[in-house]
Protein backbone atom coordinates (compact mmCIF):
# COMPACT_ATOMS: atom_id res chain seq x y z
CA UNK A 1 0.00 0.00 0.00
CA UNK A 2 1.59 3.40 -1.17
CA UNK A 3 2.24 5.47 2.08
CA UNK A 4 0.14 8.88 2.35
CA UNK A 5 1.69 11.95 3.62
CA UNK A 6 0.51 11.42 7.24
CA UNK A 7 1.51 7.52 7.01
CA UNK A 8 4.92 6.31 8.67
CA UNK A 9 7.21 3.71 7.10
CA UNK A 10 5.43 1.08 9.31
CA UNK A 11 1.82 1.96 8.00
CA UNK A 12 1.01 3.77 10.82
CA UNK A 13 -0.98 7.06 11.53
CA UNK A 14 1.78 10.08 12.43
CA UNK A 15 0.84 11.62 14.97
CA UNK A 16 -1.73 14.63 14.32
CA UNK A 17 1.19 17.24 15.88
CA UNK A 18 3.62 16.12 13.56
CA UNK A 19 1.62 17.60 10.56
CA UNK A 20 1.02 21.33 11.84
CA UNK A 21 4.65 22.02 11.11
CA UNK A 22 3.69 22.61 7.12
CA UNK A 23 0.27 24.61 7.79
CA UNK A 24 0.33 28.60 7.29
CA UNK A 25 0.20 30.19 11.06
CA UNK A 26 -2.77 32.13 10.46
CA UNK A 27 -2.45 35.96 11.80
CA UNK A 28 -3.15 36.76 15.29
CA UNK A 29 -5.88 38.83 16.41
CA UNK A 30 -3.37 41.54 17.51
CA UNK A 31 -1.71 41.98 13.96
CA UNK A 32 -5.35 41.83 12.23
CA UNK A 33 -6.41 44.73 14.19
CA UNK A 34 -3.51 46.79 13.66
CA UNK A 35 -3.94 46.47 10.24
CA UNK A 36 -7.70 47.34 10.56
CA UNK A 37 -6.64 50.57 12.47
CA UNK A 38 -4.21 51.57 10.04
CA UNK A 39 -6.54 51.79 7.32
CA UNK A 40 -8.97 53.69 9.23
CA UNK A 41 -6.20 56.48 10.42
CA UNK A 42 -5.38 56.52 6.83
CA UNK A 43 -8.86 57.43 5.56
CA UNK A 44 -9.39 59.96 8.39
CA UNK A 45 -6.23 61.60 7.44
CA UNK A 46 -7.10 61.73 3.50
CA UNK A 47 -10.40 63.05 4.76
CA UNK A 48 -9.09 65.70 6.86
CA UNK A 49 -6.67 66.63 3.94
CA UNK A 50 -9.55 67.31 1.94
CA UNK A 51 -11.42 69.58 4.71
CA UNK A 52 -8.63 71.51 5.15
CA UNK A 53 -8.19 71.83 0.98
CA UNK A 54 -12.02 73.23 1.21
CA UNK A 55 -11.34 75.69 4.08
CA UNK A 56 -8.65 77.43 2.50
CA UNK A 57 -10.70 77.74 -1.08
CA UNK A 58 -13.48 79.18 1.38
CA UNK A 59 -11.60 81.30 3.65
CA UNK A 60 -9.78 82.99 0.70
CA UNK A 61 -12.91 83.72 -1.51
CA UNK A 62 -13.86 87.22 -2.28
CA UNK A 63 -16.39 89.09 -1.25
CA UNK A 64 -18.89 90.81 -4.24
CA UNK A 65 -16.89 93.79 -5.08
CA UNK A 66 -19.33 96.93 -4.69
CA UNK A 67 -19.63 99.73 -7.57
CA UNK A 68 -19.39 103.00 -5.67
CA UNK A 69 -18.62 106.48 -6.34
CA UNK A 70 -14.98 107.08 -7.42
CA UNK A 71 -13.59 108.16 -3.76
CA UNK A 72 -15.89 105.21 -2.34
CA UNK A 73 -14.22 102.06 -4.13
CA UNK A 74 -15.67 98.65 -1.78
CA UNK A 75 -13.32 96.26 -3.34
CA UNK A 76 -14.61 93.41 -0.96
CA UNK A 77 -13.78 92.75 2.78
CA UNK A 78 -10.14 91.52 2.98
CA UNK A 79 -9.69 88.01 3.86
CA UNK A 80 -6.76 88.35 6.09
CA UNK A 81 -6.82 85.86 9.13
CA UNK A 82 -4.58 87.31 11.09
CA UNK A 83 -5.26 87.91 14.87
CA UNK A 84 -9.01 86.19 14.21
CA UNK A 85 -9.10 84.54 17.63
CA UNK A 86 -7.74 87.68 19.41
CA UNK A 87 -10.80 89.61 19.08
CA UNK A 88 -11.90 91.46 22.41
CA UNK A 89 -14.57 94.13 22.96
CA UNK A 90 -14.60 95.73 26.30
CA UNK A 91 -18.25 96.03 27.00
CA UNK A 92 -20.83 93.87 25.21
CA UNK A 93 -24.56 94.51 25.42
CA UNK A 94 -25.95 91.01 26.03
CA UNK A 95 -30.00 89.97 24.95
CA UNK A 96 -30.39 89.57 28.89
CA UNK A 97 -30.80 93.34 29.42
CA UNK A 98 -33.76 93.20 27.93
CA UNK A 99 -35.29 90.63 30.11
CA UNK A 100 -34.98 93.68 33.15
CA UNK A 101 -37.34 95.48 34.81
CA UNK A 102 -36.05 98.60 36.57
CA UNK A 103 -38.01 99.75 39.44
CA UNK A 104 -38.94 102.99 38.03
CA UNK A 105 -40.71 101.64 35.01
CA UNK A 106 -42.70 98.91 37.18
CA UNK A 107 -46.52 99.15 36.94
CA UNK A 108 -46.12 100.87 33.32
CA UNK A 109 -48.41 99.76 30.96
CA UNK A 110 -46.75 98.98 27.66
CA UNK A 111 -49.07 101.33 25.44
CA UNK A 112 -48.08 104.49 27.89
CA UNK A 113 -44.32 103.22 26.84
CA UNK A 114 -43.54 106.52 25.18
CA UNK A 115 -39.74 106.29 24.71
CA UNK A 116 -36.82 108.78 25.53
CA UNK A 117 -35.05 110.07 22.15
CA UNK A 118 -31.68 108.99 22.48
CA UNK A 119 -28.74 109.34 19.92
CA UNK A 120 -25.20 109.08 19.20
CA UNK A 121 -23.02 111.01 16.20
CA UNK A 122 -20.02 109.21 15.80
CA UNK A 123 -17.40 107.85 12.93
CA UNK A 124 -16.74 104.15 13.04
CA UNK A 125 -12.69 104.57 12.80
CA UNK A 126 -12.35 107.34 15.44
CA UNK A 127 -10.84 105.86 18.78
CA UNK A 128 -13.44 108.83 20.65
CA UNK A 129 -16.37 106.97 19.26
CA UNK A 130 -15.06 103.22 20.81
CA UNK A 131 -14.57 105.06 24.23
CA UNK A 132 -18.19 106.82 24.34
CA UNK A 133 -19.69 103.34 23.11
CA UNK A 134 -17.68 101.51 26.13
CA UNK A 135 -17.55 103.84 28.83
CA UNK A 136 -21.11 105.87 28.51
CA UNK A 137 -23.21 104.17 25.80
CA UNK A 138 -23.17 100.50 26.23
CA UNK A 139 -23.09 100.05 30.03
CA UNK A 140 -26.32 102.65 30.34
CA UNK A 141 -28.21 101.18 27.23
CA UNK A 142 -27.96 97.63 29.34
CA UNK A 143 -30.07 99.27 32.17
CA UNK A 144 -32.20 101.53 29.85
CA UNK A 145 -31.99 99.87 26.42
CA UNK A 146 -36.14 99.28 27.13
CA UNK A 147 -37.00 103.12 27.60
CA UNK A 148 -35.22 104.57 24.80
CA UNK A 149 -35.68 105.20 20.95
CA UNK A 150 -31.92 104.56 20.29
CA UNK A 151 -30.21 106.00 16.98
CA UNK A 152 -26.98 105.62 15.89
CA UNK A 153 -25.50 108.36 13.54
CA UNK A 154 -22.90 108.95 11.65
CA UNK A 155 -20.64 111.93 10.43
CA UNK A 156 -19.50 112.20 7.02
CA UNK A 157 -19.34 115.10 4.29
CA UNK A 158 -21.55 114.60 1.64
CA UNK A 159 -21.06 116.24 -1.81
CA UNK A 160 -23.86 117.05 -4.73
CA UNK A 161 -23.05 117.06 -8.12
CA UNK A 162 -26.26 117.71 -9.31
CA UNK A 163 -30.10 117.58 -7.86
CA UNK A 164 -30.06 117.85 -3.93
CA UNK A 165 -31.75 115.36 -3.18
CA UNK A 166 -31.20 111.96 -0.60
CA UNK A 167 -31.54 109.81 -3.52
CA UNK A 168 -29.39 111.28 -5.76
CA UNK A 169 -26.76 109.23 -7.10
CA UNK A 170 -24.09 111.57 -8.25
CA UNK A 171 -23.60 112.27 -4.43
CA UNK A 172 -20.29 111.70 -2.80
CA UNK A 173 -19.68 111.01 0.44
CA UNK A 174 -16.21 111.80 2.39
CA UNK A 175 -15.29 110.01 5.34
CA UNK A 176 -12.64 111.70 7.69
CA UNK A 177 -10.79 108.45 8.18
CA UNK A 178 -10.88 107.24 4.98
CA UNK A 179 -13.10 105.80 2.66
CA UNK A 180 -12.59 102.25 4.92
CA UNK A 181 -14.61 104.30 7.60
CA UNK A 182 -17.20 104.89 4.85
CA UNK A 183 -17.44 100.94 5.05
CA UNK A 184 -17.21 100.68 8.48
CA UNK A 185 -20.38 103.20 8.61
CA UNK A 186 -22.35 101.59 6.35
CA UNK A 187 -21.60 97.51 7.49
CA UNK A 188 -23.18 98.81 10.98
CA UNK A 189 -26.08 101.06 9.12
CA UNK A 190 -26.87 97.93 7.21
CA UNK A 191 -26.73 95.92 10.32
CA UNK A 192 -29.53 98.42 12.35
CA UNK A 193 -31.66 97.95 9.39
CA UNK A 194 -31.54 94.75 8.22
CA UNK A 195 -34.88 92.94 8.51
CA UNK A 196 -35.52 90.43 11.67
CA UNK A 197 -38.26 87.83 12.44
CA UNK A 198 -39.90 88.81 16.23
CA UNK A 199 -40.53 85.29 16.19
CA UNK A 200 -36.54 84.62 15.80
CA UNK A 201 -35.75 86.84 19.16
CA UNK A 202 -38.81 85.61 21.44
CA UNK A 203 -38.99 81.69 19.83
CA UNK A 204 -42.72 82.01 19.91
CA UNK A 205 -43.11 81.78 15.62
CA UNK A 206 -44.16 85.43 15.23
CA UNK A 207 -43.97 86.51 11.37
CA UNK A 208 -43.95 89.62 11.24
CA UNK A 209 -41.02 91.64 10.23
CA UNK A 210 -39.33 94.08 12.27
CA UNK A 211 -36.14 96.05 12.37
CA UNK A 212 -32.31 94.12 13.93
CA UNK A 213 -32.97 94.42 17.83
CA UNK A 214 -31.03 97.47 19.40
CA UNK A 215 -29.43 94.79 21.62
CA UNK A 216 -27.85 93.22 19.12
CA UNK A 217 -26.96 96.08 16.08
CA UNK A 218 -25.13 98.33 19.01
CA UNK A 219 -23.85 94.82 19.81
CA UNK A 220 -22.32 94.57 16.93
CA UNK A 221 -21.32 98.53 16.12
CA UNK A 222 -19.51 98.09 19.66
CA UNK A 223 -17.70 94.98 18.30
CA UNK A 224 -16.49 96.52 15.28
CA UNK A 225 -15.42 100.04 16.73
CA UNK A 226 -13.61 97.98 19.82
CA UNK A 227 -10.92 97.14 16.60
CA UNK A 228 -11.81 100.11 14.89
CA UNK A 229 -7.83 99.88 13.03
CA UNK A 230 -9.48 96.40 11.56
CA UNK A 231 -12.19 97.73 9.93
CA UNK A 232 -13.31 96.74 7.02
CA UNK A 233 -11.54 93.03 7.48
CA UNK A 234 -13.32 90.47 6.46
CA UNK A 235 -12.65 88.26 9.71
CA UNK A 236 -13.37 90.95 12.05
CA UNK A 237 -16.76 91.46 10.85
CA UNK A 238 -17.80 88.18 9.94
CA UNK A 239 -17.09 87.25 13.80
CA UNK A 240 -18.95 90.52 15.00
CA UNK A 241 -21.76 89.28 12.92
CA UNK A 242 -21.58 85.87 14.16
CA UNK A 243 -21.26 86.83 17.86
CA UNK A 244 -24.37 89.48 17.63
CA UNK A 245 -26.60 87.43 15.57
CA UNK A 246 -26.06 89.39 12.27
CA UNK A 247 -26.87 88.09 8.89
CA UNK A 248 -23.00 88.58 7.62
CA UNK A 249 -24.23 87.39 3.73
CA UNK A 250 -27.30 90.08 4.10
CA UNK A 251 -25.27 92.73 5.65
CA UNK A 252 -22.91 92.19 2.80
CA UNK A 253 -25.32 92.77 0.23
CA UNK A 254 -26.70 95.85 1.80
CA UNK A 255 -23.18 97.21 2.53
CA UNK A 256 -22.24 96.12 -1.25
CA UNK A 257 -24.89 97.96 -3.28
CA UNK A 258 -24.50 101.81 -4.07
CA UNK A 259 -28.24 101.66 -5.65
CA UNK A 260 -30.74 103.18 -3.20
CA UNK A 261 -32.80 100.19 -2.61
CA UNK A 262 -31.49 96.57 -1.93
CA UNK A 263 -33.61 93.08 -2.37
CA UNK A 264 -33.91 91.80 1.05
CA UNK A 265 -33.59 88.08 -1.10
CA UNK A 266 -37.09 86.63 0.56
CA UNK A 267 -38.77 87.10 -2.70
CA UNK A 268 -41.96 89.10 -0.96
CA UNK A 269 -40.61 92.32 -2.82
CA UNK A 270 -40.09 94.66 0.03
CA UNK A 271 -36.76 96.35 -0.41
CA UNK A 272 -34.25 97.98 1.79
CA UNK A 273 -32.17 100.75 1.63
CA UNK A 274 -28.36 100.00 0.08
CA UNK A 275 -25.45 100.87 2.32
CA UNK A 276 -24.51 104.07 0.58
CA UNK A 277 -28.39 105.17 0.81
CA UNK A 278 -28.01 104.60 4.44
CA UNK A 279 -24.92 106.13 5.07
CA UNK A 280 -26.03 109.53 3.16
CA UNK A 281 -28.87 109.99 4.82
CA UNK A 282 -27.23 109.52 8.23
CA UNK A 283 -24.43 112.19 7.11
CA UNK A 284 -27.46 114.84 5.67
CA UNK A 285 -28.74 114.12 8.98
CA UNK A 286 -25.91 114.91 11.28
CA UNK A 287 -25.36 117.61 9.59
CA UNK A 288 -28.91 119.81 9.76
CA UNK A 289 -28.31 119.17 13.59
CA UNK A 290 -24.84 120.82 13.56
CA UNK A 291 -23.35 117.90 14.89
CA UNK A 292 -19.80 117.58 13.78
CA UNK A 293 -17.72 116.08 16.50
CA UNK A 294 -17.63 112.10 17.27
CA UNK A 295 -18.16 111.31 19.64
CA UNK A 296 -21.39 113.42 20.31
CA UNK A 297 -24.59 111.98 22.57
CA UNK A 298 -27.74 113.77 22.50
CA UNK A 299 -30.17 112.74 24.86
CA UNK A 300 -34.28 113.96 24.35
CA UNK A 301 -33.08 115.70 21.34
CA UNK A 302 -30.36 118.23 23.49
CA UNK A 303 -26.28 117.44 23.36
CA UNK A 304 -25.70 115.28 26.81
CA UNK A 305 -22.02 115.08 26.29
CA UNK A 306 -19.47 114.89 23.95
CA UNK A 307 -16.15 112.57 24.06
CA UNK A 308 -13.19 114.39 21.88
CA UNK A 309 -9.57 114.00 21.95
CA UNK A 310 -9.59 111.41 24.59
CA UNK A 311 -11.58 113.40 27.15
CA UNK A 312 -15.30 114.31 28.14
CA UNK A 313 -16.51 117.74 27.58
CA UNK A 314 -19.54 119.62 27.63
CA UNK A 315 -21.13 116.96 29.50
CA UNK A 316 -24.50 118.37 31.60
CA UNK A 317 -25.05 118.08 35.31
CA UNK A 318 -22.24 120.14 36.04
CA UNK A 319 -19.72 117.69 34.03
CA UNK A 320 -21.31 115.15 35.82
CA UNK A 321 -22.97 113.51 32.48
CA UNK A 322 -20.36 111.39 31.54
CA UNK A 323 -20.91 108.75 34.76
CA UNK A 324 -23.24 105.95 33.90
CA UNK A 325 -25.59 106.38 36.88
CA UNK A 326 -26.06 109.81 36.34
CA UNK A 327 -26.79 109.42 32.50
CA UNK A 328 -28.97 106.16 33.74
CA UNK A 329 -30.72 108.23 36.19
CA UNK A 330 -31.57 110.98 33.83
CA UNK A 331 -33.15 108.75 30.79
CA UNK A 332 -35.57 107.22 33.70
CA UNK A 333 -36.14 111.02 34.79
CA UNK A 334 -37.30 111.89 31.49
CA UNK A 335 -39.03 108.82 30.58
CA UNK A 336 -41.60 109.12 34.22
CA UNK A 337 -42.19 112.76 32.99
CA UNK A 338 -43.19 111.82 29.69
CA UNK A 339 -45.13 108.76 30.75
CA UNK A 340 -46.54 110.91 33.71
CA UNK A 341 -45.43 108.14 35.79
CA UNK A 342 -44.12 109.15 39.43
Amino acid sequence: MEKSPHHGPDGGLLPLTETRDSIPTPPSNQTRGGYVAFRLFRRILVALCLCFALYLYVSRSPISTAKLPSNLQFSGLSGDNSNSDKHRHGTSLTSGALDRVHGCHEGASPSSNVKVPLEVHIMSKCPDARDCLQQLVVPAMEKVDDIVDFRLSFIARVVFTGTISVSNKSAEIFCKHGPTECIGDMLILCAANLPFSAGEETGLGISEKSLTPTVRSLGFANCLIDSYERIPERTLVENCALEHGIDFDALNRCASKENVIVSDGDGDGDDLPGGLALLRESALRSEALSVQTSCTIRLDKKVWCVRDDGVWRDCAQGGEGSKVPVFVEEVERIWREKNQYV
